[in-house]
């Protein structure tokens, strides 16, 4: 291989947990299941749209780290959106084939 060292298309899964999760997805999502769980044991309802909005925050914190093709998670590929739209990006000033160190090649 000419001294070269090719990194298998997994190498990031050894690194998370449960080859699925970093340490903020875990977190997030106990948040989400926490809250829901205080809010079922302190507030008591019988109406489905109650029940929906108690168990809004473990479900938003599930959508959140449900895992994506081509990205990590759908937090990762919100934050990739939003860092594409929102944030100031370089300028690229292309000028062209010929042009070389600060100056055009003869």
């Amino acid at each position: 291989m000419n001294g070269n060292y090719l990194i298998p298309a997994n190498s990031k899964k050894s690194e998370m947990i449960l080859g699925m999760f970093t340490p903020v997805d875990l977190i997030l999502f106990l948040c989400g299941v926490g809250l829901t769980f205080i809010l079922i044991m302190a507030v008591h309802t019988n109406s489905f749209v109650g029940i929906i909005l108690l168990l809004l925050p473990a479900l938003i914190a599930s959508f959140l780290v449900f895992p994506v093709p081509n990205y990590h998670n759908v937090l990762q590929l919100i934050i990739n959106i939003y860092t594409f739209y929102f944030v100031r990006q370089r300028i690229y000033k292309w000028k062209g084939w010929c042009y070389k160190d600060g100056g055009s090649n003869k």
